[in-house]
């Protein structure tokens, strides 16, 4: 019987944390600034939107599938909170489930266009994508939404370690990380989760409801997007309409850079967490080096094709 891919992490595996530390390393002798507790912390407030949402996107991959549209329904979800809670002057709570439930539909649309009429969810999300973008501009008249309560953005505020100020964000990012990867590793519903990735067709001859695990992914992972909303709008005191724009490639590449496999069925998502630290890495510590911002975009493309390459190396080697 083959091995199980939750429990069995092949060597491989280790490329991801030896580039994360690699690159720290490469980073510490170039800045002196790189290894101060201020300078990691704001790296780890940096990445939370993006690793927040790289948590449903890993969910999506391992079922062999993508979602283009993540960046954009975040945006969506945190226009709805912040016009919601001002505007309409809502309790901040009730705001934030609106645009948590209003992220969580986008997935369950994702996710029934994709079980129910078989459609390739590349291109189902590349539709929701425009939808999602197209309601954000039209419902914020693309404006950006100012003057938040304090409820909304609480997730910003620090608390101090040392010498570093840590944002309640990136402790709720790390804690959502561990419920995935518990989840994932310990239950039944991870590991059908792995099994349709590796062969969907298999998995529904066993007995395994294939499409109702398909459908409650999207949806998990819109929950998640939801969450990533309010991240974001606690991170840049905002509901900002032109959020969201590079977002879901920078997931993506996190996903990919962890280990992840494209073709489904292999990866654990505790790898997309240090994806997305290598990305985050990279960028901070180009910046402290004053490298052009251009240039973080063109190591990241360069990252991503090599984490590409890897995979399908290590799949053919498999075979």
């Amino acid at each position: 019987m083959a091995k199980s891919p939750t429990h069995h992490i092949p060597w491989g595996a280790l490329g991801p944390w030896l580039a994360l530390l690699g690159a720290c390393i490469f980073f510490a002798t170039q800045s002196e600034r790189f290894l101060t507790g201020g300078n990691l912390s704001l790296i780890l407030q940096q990445v939370m939107v993006v690793g927040v949402i790289a948590i449903g996107q890993t969910l999506i991959i391992l079922t062999a599938g993508i979602d283009l549209s993540c960046g954009m329904v975040m945006a969506l979800g945190g226009i709805i909170m912040t016009k919601f809670a001002t505007e309409l002057g809502m309790p901040v709570p009730l705001a934030i489930l609106c645009g948590i439930g209003v992220t969580t539909l986008f997935g369950l649309l994702n996710g029934l266009l994709v079980t129910r009429i078989k459609l390739p969810p590349f291109i189902v999300t590349l539709g929701t994508l425009n939808i999602a973008f197209a309601i954000t501009q039209l419902y914020s008249s693309s404006q950006t939404i100012t003057d938040l309560p304090a409820g909304l953005t609480g997730l910003g505020t620090t608390f101090t370690i040392g010498s570093a100020e840590v944002a309640w964000g990136s402790v709720l990012m790390l804690a959502l990380y561990a419920l995935a990867w518990f989840v994932l590793r310990e239950t039944a519903a991870g590991r059908h989760v792995y099994a349709i990735g590796n062969n969907a067709e298999a998995t529904r001859l066993v007995g395994i409801p294939t499409q109702r695990v398909l459908l409650a992914v999207y949806v998990a992972a819109g929950v998640f997007y939801g969450i990533a909303s309010l991240l974001s709008v606690a991170r840049t005191g905002v509901g900002d309409p032109n959020a969201g724009q590079t977002e879901n490639l920078d997931a993506i590449t996190a996903v990919v850079l962890g280990g992840t496999s494209l073709f489904g069925g292999r990866g654990i998502v505790l790898g997309s967490l240090i994806g997305v630290l290598i990305v985050g890495v990279f960028r901070n510590g180009l910046t402290l080096m004053g490298v052009s911002s251009i240039y973080q975009v063109l190591v990241t493309g360069v990252l991503v094709i090599l984490a590409v390459a890897a995979d399908q190396l290590s799949r053919k080697g498999a075979r």
